[in-house]
């Protein structure tokens, strides 16, 4: 399966160091705010989350 850049929407994470790329970055201070900006993203963008389980969520969409 190809994934190409541009699905990717967003990119939200706990750890700064973590991430870099084109996508829009969001920064949380905890895991209820990455969770909670995920969300609304996610609504707002008609998208999916999946959390990559190293403190990062990635809006795409399908």
């Amino acid at each position: 399966m190809e994934i190409e850049v541009s699905n990717i929407l967003a990119v939200i994470t706990l750890n700064m160091e973590l991430v870099s790329g084109g996508a829009p970055i969001f920064f949380a201070r905890n895991e209820e705010e990455m969770e909670k900006v995920a969300g609304h993203l996610s609504k707002i963008l008609d998208a999916m989350v999946h959390d990559l389980g190293n403190g990062s969520y990635v809006v795409v969409r399908h």
